[in-house]
């Protein structure tokens, strides 16, 4: 396992639509812990998409805090949105930015663990939250794009 440079905006990188994971392999085991560390290595991060770490493939990681631990999302798709929540967001490729955006309050996604083994999960509140910024990242989608009113200096 090793940390990642996490890629910055103005990178064309993180404009691009990342590619769907055909094999499941050890060097995507691979990505799946060094995002990991990357992210617990940044403190402030609660989640980290591939493209983050220069690479294009549909993947992220996300870890709340709530003691569940980190979860690992290979080909996600989200569905069944619900609600609407206003919350202050910001990004690792975006340092010391924050603004207010806009995500559904809960949500479900279908996706494949890092054995290839396809699963569902429901999530609500913060997890909706960072589930869907980091799924917005698959496809060139910083929370710059959709910030309400300003965005703060932090």
């Amino acid at each position: 396992m090793a940390l990642r440079e996490i890629v910055k905006v103005g990178d064309e990188v993180l404009r691009k639509v990342s590619r769907e994971v055909t094999v499941i392999d050890d060097r995507i085991r691979v990505l799946l812990d060094d995002m990991a560390d990357t992210m617990y290595f940044e403190n402030r991060g609660v989640g980290l998409a591939a493209p983050q770490v220069g690479v294009l493939k549909r993947i992220f990681v996300v870890d709340i805090g709530d003691g569940t631990g980190i979860h690992e999302f290979i080909n996600p798709a989200i569905s069944d949105m619900k609600g609407s929540v206003m919350s202050t967001e910001g990004c690792l490729s975006v340092p010391g930015k924050s603004g207010e955006v806009e995500r559904p309050e809960e949500l479900t996604i279908r996706a494949l663990d890092r054995n290839g083994n396809p699963f569902e999960l429901h999530a609500t509140g913060f997890m909706a939250i960072c589930i869907c910024h980091e799924n917005d990242h698959l496809d060139g989608i910083l929370f710059i794009d959709k910030v309400r009113g300003t965005l703060d200096s932090n």
